[in-house]
């Protein structure tokens, strides 16, 4: 079988759409964060995410060295932000977590004010795959869990751009039920 063309890969990758986060820790005593559309649920008992990330992203050797990171889902104005933590220009001057207003959660993690739902996590193993590491990890805190039948929007990517939820209806569904 032939090698397959990556740039073939990445456009077929680009055809489903992610929600938009913005992972944080801390690099020594200074928070630390980027952006990410590679988080996904893995269990609810015991409760476990992962992220992603290519070995060479700045923010490896910090997730390393504290073993823990926190998920900050976006919302749908938050693209600026998500730009600049990509490593794109600050909205208003890069610094730490670049002008983003931020506190310390439950746990200690550097967490954004403005996320739409964080969870605080600690890294319980480590694998790797093909040029990226896969960062699983035990969720300890959740925020953003409320009941409201009113929500915020998420940010989402597609296809190399952002993209928003103008027109959205709610359907039961009509396949198997989860159990």
């Amino acid at each position: 079988m032939a090698d397959l063309d990556d740039s073939a890969f990445r456009t077929v990758l680009r055809r489903f759409a992610t929600g938009v986060a913005v992972v944080t820790t801390w690099d020594g005593d200074r928070p630390w964060g980027t952006t990410v559309n590679s988080f996904s649920s893995v269990s609810l008992r015991p409760p476990l995410v992962v992220v992603a990330f290519d070995r060479g992203r700045s923010i490896v050797p910090a997730l390393r060295a504290t073993g823990r990171y926190a998920v900050n889902v976006l919302g749908e104005d938050q693209n600026a932000i998500s730009d600049c933590f990509a490593g794109g220009p600050a909205p208003s001057g890069r610094d730490d977590l670049c002008g983003a207003s931020w506190r310390r959660g439950p746990t200690g993690l550097p967490i954004l004010d403005e996320a739409i739902a964080v969870l605080e996590c600690t890294v319980v193993d480590v694998h790797p795959a093909g040029d990226h590491d896969l960062f699983i990890a035990r969720v300890d805190s959740v925020d953003g869990a409320s009941a409201a039948d009113d929500h915020p929007l998420p940010l989402l990517y597609y296809s190399g751009r952002y993209l928003r939820i103008e027109r959205a209806s709610v359907h039961d569904l009509e396949g198997k039920p989860e159990g």
